[in-house]
């Protein structure tokens, strides 16, 4: 059985479910906040007073989140490990029978889930000195905004006060920059962040049980809708612990026949290169469909990738995740809206982006991933 990071996706998604039902929670707590007393004439004040009530709501939602995602966390990577190294056993099947006993005797890898995990807690860890900081920032940002609006009289409180918390619900609690410079909202960095580890955390459990029976080499899957940053690895076979760059071994034919007092033959087995070195270049990636099983000489056989049935391109998977998050925009905003006339035009612009994508997966033959369209308990 091919391992790849998306056998791990379930486990990172329930950690993300954790962020976003945080997320909801501290939009609805913003927008009840504000909301309180909106009529009066010194509503200002009243707001300004109430911040400290605010922060230690927030503070409350944080330290909980924290708390459960820290133990959620651990729990995913140990799992994705195991899933890996089961998966390793058993795609063996071509192998003799005290190899196959030996992989599946192989003991998981305790220093490599426990260095994992705690890489993964260490990456989420700018969201809780985040969270606080941007909530109360934008209920300032609000009060602010609502009272020079109604001095000038351009717009009501209510109207100033929705459009800034709009503002605020299209960006989401951001501020979070991975290693390539870009920005992302909480629940989204902190799902990018658990799901690369947990993939890591497969492909690694797969390999450490290759590992310990002696079997050095792994063959890339090939997908019809990869990116460019996997297309150069498609189908090609990596040694997981070797030197980099392309090389031509000669190794022993497993399937040849045993012959007494004979060395088995050898074929010629190219090898593009190592598995550290096509991670690096970007193979396996969050969101990567690429699997990675067992080189077997003499049995294993390159991938045959059919192309999509109905034509789709990864033009076309980057759209579906294009809408997919205009979805969860206008969620956001349907969790801040003030009154029942915003919550309709939020709803309304939800199903209007929810119907682009059935059209999408229709004409494509995609298939709809109606979890990435959701945020905390809207679910």
């Amino acid at each position: 059985m091919p391992a790849s990071p998306d056998m791990a996706y379930d486990l990172a998604r329930a950690v993300a479910v954790l962020y976003e039902d945080a997320e909801l929670a501290l939009l609805e707590k913003l927008r009840r906040a504000l909301a309180a007393g909106i009529d009066s004439p010194h509503w200002a004040e009243l707001k300004f007073a109430a911040i400290g009530n605010l922060r230690a709501a927030v503070e409350e939602v944080s330290n909980a989140l924290m708390q459960d995602a820290d133990g959620a966390i651990g729990r995913a990577v140990a799992e994705a490990y195991r899933r890996g190294g089961q998966a390793a056993v058993a795609e063996l099947g071509a192998l003799p029978e005290g190899l196959r006993h030996a992989a599946a005797r192989a003991l998981p890898n305790a220093s490599t889930v426990d260095r994992l995990a705690a890489s993964a807690v260490a990456d989420t860890r700018p969201v809780y000195a985040r969270i606080t900081r941007a909530v109360t920032d934008a209920y300032r940002n609000v009060i602010n905004r609502a009272s020079s609006s109604v001095l000038l009289g351009g717009l009501t409180r209510r109207q100033a006060s929705q459009r800034a918390l709009d503002q605020f619900a299209d960006q989401g609690i951001s501020g979070f920059t991975d290693s390539a410079g870009r920005n992302w909202e909480m629940a989204s960095y902190a799902e990018m962040a658990v799901r690369t580890i947990t993939g890591r955390a497969a492909i690694e459990g797969h390999t450490d049980s290759l590992l310990a029976i002696g079997q050095q080499l792994v063959i890339v899957s090939d997908s019809p809708l990869e990116c460019p940053l996997c297309r150069p690895w498609e189908g090609e076979i990596l040694v997981i612990n070797g030197a980099d760059g392309p090389q031509t071994l000669r190794l022993p034919d497993i399937a040849a026949p045993s012959r007494l007092f004979r060395p088995p033959p050898t074929v010629p087995v190219h090898v593009a290169g190592s598995l550290t070195e096509a991670r690096a270049s970007g193979l396996f990636h969050p969101n990567c469909r690429h699997s990675l099983s067992a080189y077997l000489p003499g049995v294993t056989t390159r991938p045959q990738s059919p192309p999509h049935p109905q034509g789709a391109t990864y033009e076309d998977t980057q759209e579906q995740r294009r809408l997919e998050r205009q979805v969860r925009a206008w969620k956001r905003r349907s969790a801040v809206a003030m009154d029942d006339s915003s919550r309709a035009k939020a709803n309304a612009k939800v199903r209007a982006y929810q119907a682009r994508i059935r059209q999408l997966t229709a004409e494509t033959g995609l298939r709809r991933k109606s979890q990435r369209e959701q945020i905390g308990a809207a679910r």
